[in-house]
């Protein structure tokens, strides 16, 4: 790999000269501009503004424009002058947690890269350091002309350093979280636990550009002259959605997909059964109560004589459960004969029945 950058890490007293390689590379698909008429390409081209000549790349430099438009040429010998300890050096200023970066302020990414034999040993001395301490270094530095703050940490046995934004060039979120306010109930965060649970890890070497492999195919089509059909894409933006239906129908596809839903499919159906079978049980109860109920309507002293009965009945019962049944349909019986003859005895004699 091809090194953008030459200098050194000041590591206290100890100077470990390195080489800043790139750690990341842009995979994405460019395009060029052309005039639709003909095909042909449009090019940008730079145009000095008082001779109105174009200018190649030897001639053009930099220069700061001042308020009032006036040009301060600034040259690399005047940028490389300067009393900046950075302008060579990666210097490591404090070594904190990797929790306490905001990951907001991460930017681009670069391998150090230990330049020569001499710089082995420190070099190894900085990375095992840094492991054993569990902690990344805050560094300065300066490239391309302004001085950065960067991320060391290690990765297998290199030293990798991440650009990072300075505090001031983060942005507050104001205005950007939801106006009003919204309440979230303990069945939708229950229900979107289950999704994240359902959804669990990922290897992320496995995750792809799926937007780009689509293009490379569409410019291989329409470099064969084959004809491309549009695909059917889902709108699912700016509509009004039922959330605990959406998560629950997340949570099926989820473990749909990793055939996870059979066993709770049987479990589900073995439910519905025991479902079905306390009803009836509940109906049995309710078809034998009318029975024991069914002197009610008699007089008050054959409600007690009933009651005394049906206590003697159960006792006997419990006594012997194999005579339980008999003995329980005698006493019904009799308490039915007794209930007739306690009736027909009101009605021949009231009149001794009242005198008595």
């Amino acid at each position: 790999m091809r090194s953008i950058w030459n200098g050194a890490i000041s590591f206290g007293l100890v100077s470990i000269p390195i080489k800043l390689v790139n750690a990341t590379e842009n995979h994405s698909i460019h395009f060029r501009q052309i005039h639709l008429a003909d095909g042909g390409r449009i090019r940008y081209r730079k145009v000095c503004e008082l001779d109105e000549e174009e200018v190649s790349g030897g001639e053009i430099g930099k220069a700061y424009e001042d308020a009032d438009g006036t040009m301060i040429p600034i040259t690399d010998e005047d940028l490389a002058q300067l009393p900046l300890p950075t302008a060579k050096t990666i210097e490591i200023v404090a070594f904190v947690p990797a929790d306490e970066i905001d990951p907001l302020q991460m930017d681009a990414a670069y391998y150090l890269s230990a330049n020569g034999v001499p710089a082995a040993k420190p070099y190894t001395l900085l990375r095992e350091a840094l492991k054993r301490s569990n902690k990344v270094a805050v560094a300065k530095y300066a490239l391309r002309g302004r001085e950065r703050l960067g991320m060391l940490r290690v990765v297998d046995d290199v030293i990798a350093m991440h650009g990072l934004l300075w505090p001031d060039e983060i942005r507050a979120p104001e205005g950007v979280a939801p106006d009003s306010d919204v309440t979230v109930r303990d069945a939708e965060l229950d229900l979107a636990d289950a999704l994240m649970d359902t959804l669990g890890e990922v290897d992320m070497d496995s995750l792809h550009d799926d937007y780009r492999e689509a293009v490379e195919e569409l410019i291989a089509a329409k470099a064969s002259g084959e004809a491309v059909q549009p695909s059917e894409s889902e709108d699912g933006g700016g509509k009004v959605i039922d959330l605990i239906a959406a998560l629950e129908s997340s949570v099926r596809a989820a473990k749909k997909s990793r055939g996870e839903g059979e066993g709770e499919a049987e479990s589900k159906e073995d439910e519905e059964d025991m479902a079905d079978v306390h009803p009836i049980k509940k109906k049995t109860q309710q078809k034998s109560t009318p029975k024991s109920t069914g002197t009610k309507k008699s007089t008050a002293s054959t409600a007690k004589k009933t009651t005394q009965k049906k206590t003697t009945t159960k006792s006997a019962s419990s006594a012997s459960s194999s005579k339980g049944t008999s003995s329980a349909n005698s006493a019904k019986k009799q308490t039915s004969s007794g209930s007739r003859s306690t009736t027909k005895k009101k009605t021949a004699a009231p009149r001794k029945r009242a005198s008595a």
